[in-house]
């Protein structure tokens, strides 16, 4: 049976034929037609972007200069942030293993372990997190309770799918190598799958964590804890110089995550 990669070096480069630019035409003209339909259904206001960059020199003017009179408390809420993302991604690190093994075709017990891997999979990723965090501070009140969950339910998704693709790109040689010594199941996964997936998900995992400390920096504009609490404060009273201070604070906390992740990729992986 040829495979995909020997078909893709055989074909021989050639020009489209009438019936494929055709085909190819078509597209164009329906992707134009779907996206002017939508710039015009969506009712844009359009005096108001014509006046954005006016807004924008004016917003601009009320936000210098930044305003370091809260610095204290805006670097307490930073770190509140970081905490938020790493307690979450800890958490989800325990959920979403077990999920991603169910998930795995090569590794699921049964038919219906697969689909409801998947389907908590599908859940969590179709699940925006500010929704998440939206449910959260209704059941449990605002606070980093509600962010922590938030994050862990979006993450599960993300940290399960890729680790579930990882274990089903594993070599399958040393698995079926212990099974026929008798090796219980336990020890199959802690010996032959393990150390061929610890690579992916150590760089998984940093990938993640650092998409949740981005995540963690808009919470707290629905209440569920960090820097965003505070954010959300400094607009509602128009505290400009306040806010300004807060976005320079919060470019720099996710360029140090940033060079966190960078150091750790070097070293780990």
């Amino acid at each position: 049976m040829v495979d995909q990669a020997s078909l893709l070096t055989e074909r021989v480069w050639q020009r489209y034929d009438r019936k494929q630019q055709l085909i190819r035409y078509a597209v164009l003209l329906v992707t134009a037609m779907v996206v002017y339909w939508a710039v015009r259904d969506i009712d844009i206001f359009w005096p108001w972007v014509w006046d954005a960059p006016n807004q924008i020199s004016s917003l601009g003017a009320r936000m210098w200069p930044p305003d370091p009179s809260r610095l204290a408390v805006i670097t307490s809420a930073l770190l509140e942030t970081v905490h938020i993302a790493t307690l979450a991604t800890a958490l989800t690190i325990f959920i979403a293993l077990p999920v991603s093994y169910i998930a795995a075709q090569n590794t699921t017990p049964n038919r219906a372990c697969l689909w409801l891997g998947r389907f908590i999979l599908v859940a969590s990723r179709s699940v925006n997190t500010i929704i998440w965090a939206l449910l959260f501070v209704a059941v449990f009140g605002p606070g980093v309770l509600a962010g922590i969950l938030a994050i862990v339910c979006r993450s599960v998704g993300f940290i399960g799918k890729l680790m579930g693709e990882a274990i089903e790109e594993i070599d399958r040689r040393p698995v079926e190598a212990m099974e026929a010594t008798g090796a219980s199941k336990a020890k199959v996964i802690l010996y032959a799958i393990v150390p061929q997936v610890m690579p992916a998900f150590f760089a998984i995992v940093i990938l993640r964590w650092d998409i949740n400390i981005r995540e963690s920096t808009v919470l707290g504009l629905v209440g569920a804890g960090g820097i965003g609490v505070i954010l959300q404060g400094s607009i509602d009273t128009f505290a400009w110089p306040t806010v300004a201070t807060i976005l320079i604070a919060i470019i720099l906390l996710v360029l140090i995550g940033e060079a966190i992740t960078g150091l750790l990729r070097r070293k780990v992986l």
